[in-house]
């Protein structure tokens, strides 16, 4: 009897835990243009991390960047944030994305969220495991311009 009643709980917690899956929906980009855009700016910007081409990077920043790091805090400051950067990640760190990680979503009259998982190589630890993470990016659109005004990067 016992053992009937344990086998009734498991169906009964695997049906649950089920139905709570198929709740959410696969990712599929309302507007696929859009999401193309993003892509092509994640990549503009991270080729610019991986190269330490400060320039592109400071000029896809908004002048109001939050940019908020798990380990790291919150970052206000443009100036800062760039130096932190050239001083700890150029010719040390490495970004790779999880290839179709990448989500996008707009946000009206503003611009995008951008949420996706990619993984850190940092040369000074080679033999470090690099674990997939997931990031979120606010992008603001001026015109035919794209500036990141926030970032929220967790490791």
């Amino acid at each position: 009897m016992i053992k009937f009643f344990l086998f009734i709980i498991a169906l009964l917690m695997s049906f649950f835990s089920s139905a709570q899956v198929n709740e959410i929906q696969k990712y599929k980009p309302s507007d696929i243009k859009l999401h193309n855009e993003i892509v092509k700016m994640d990549a503009k910007y991270f080729n610019a991390y991986n190269t330490c081409d400060m320039q592109t990077q400071a000029d896809l920043y908004d002048e109001n960047i939050e940019f908020f790091h798990d380990k790291g805090g919150l970052a206000t400051d443009k100036k800062e944030l760039l130096k932190a950067l050239k001083e700890n990640i150029c010719n040390k760190v490495t970004r790779t994305l999880i290839k179709g990680s990448i989500e996008v979503y707009p946000i009206k009259d503003y611009g995008t969220i951008e949420i996706g998982y990619h993984k850190f190589f940092n040369k000074e630890e080679p033999n470090a495991k690099s674990i997939p993470s997931k990031f979120i990016v606010v992008w603001k659109k001026n015109k035919n311009d794209w500036k990141i005004t926030k970032v929220i990067s967790l490791h």
